[in-house]
């Protein structure tokens, strides 16, 4: 019997996040437009058509419909399922290492505004303010209802990140953006301090190895901008796993 609850729980569990993935689409598709992403409902891009329940559930619409707009027949992009399953099997990941707890809604949370911020980062280059001020507002709840110790961490955290990468952009005249700057102070409000200096490193270390496979295989220089936030994300999910461990193997061997 308890077996088949928790089977059931995860179930559920991949279906909010699924659920949630269908609304990181909206948010990743309209917010860079500055449209709302509550009014007015989901229409297919190429027929305007308004999109009925049937054709907005998640994963399973997609496959019953075979990718394709039910009535002007074009296609739908692949990545609109792939949010919603990524966002289905990380919230499965996050369960299973945070539980229900207060820890596991902010990691849930920071995954699916990270997921957001790549997809808009990559299309637009760009990190809309509403989006951080977002993170901004329900991060610092979020960290203070853990501990104060947490919140301070927190709070240090997004001192350092933002400012760091605050210094870089002035010292580099423009070579970091104020989307940029900003994730990094919320990605730091979450992870605390020093996580956030993890965060950095594998940022950078990540982005000079892409830049560079960029420079050989495309053809482009050093001065053409990259998106950095895709970088900022993955570096803060490894920390959000595995930064506690790296940093006591790192104090291990001090």
């Amino acid at each position: 019997m308890m077996n088949e609850f928790t089977g059931l729980f995860y179930l559920l569990v991949f279906v909010l996040g699924t659920a949630i993935g269908s609304f990181l689409n909206v948010v990743i598709y309209r917010m860079p437009q500055e449209k709302s992403v509550i009014m007015p409902p989901s229409a297919c891009g190429a027929c305007e058509t308004f999109l009925k329940w049937k054709d907005l559930i998640p994963l399973i619409s997609y496959i019953s419909l075979r990718g394709r707009c039910r009535y002007c027949q074009e296609p739908f992009s692949l990545r609109y399922p792939f949010v919603e399953g990524t966002n289905g099997l990380a919230y499965l990941v996050i369960y299973g290492t945070f539980g229900l707890t207060l820890e596991g809604f902010a990691a849930a949370f920071l995954f699916s505004l990270l997921l957001a911020v790549v997809f808009i980062d990559i299309d637009h280059m760009i990190i809309p303010d509403q989006l951080m001020l977002t993170a901004l507002i329900i991060g610092i709840p979020l960290t203070a209802f853990q501990s104060l110790e947490k919140l301070l961490s927190g709070f240090i955290g997004l001192l350092v990140g933002g400012g760091l990468l605050l210094l870089i952009a002035i010292v580099s005249k423009g070579g970091m953006g104020g989307g940029d700057i900003k994730l990094a102070g919320i990605l730091g409000l979450f992870l605390g301090w020093p996580q956030i200096l993890l965060v950095l490193f594998f940022s950078f270390f990540l982005g000079a190895i892409a830049g560079l496979a960029i420079i050989l295989y495309q053809g482009k220089t050093m001065k053409e901008a990259i998106p950095f936030g895709p970088y900022l994300a993955i570096a803060a999910l490894i920390v959000l796993f595995w930064g506690n461990s790296i940093l006591t193997w790192y104090q291990q061997w001090m």
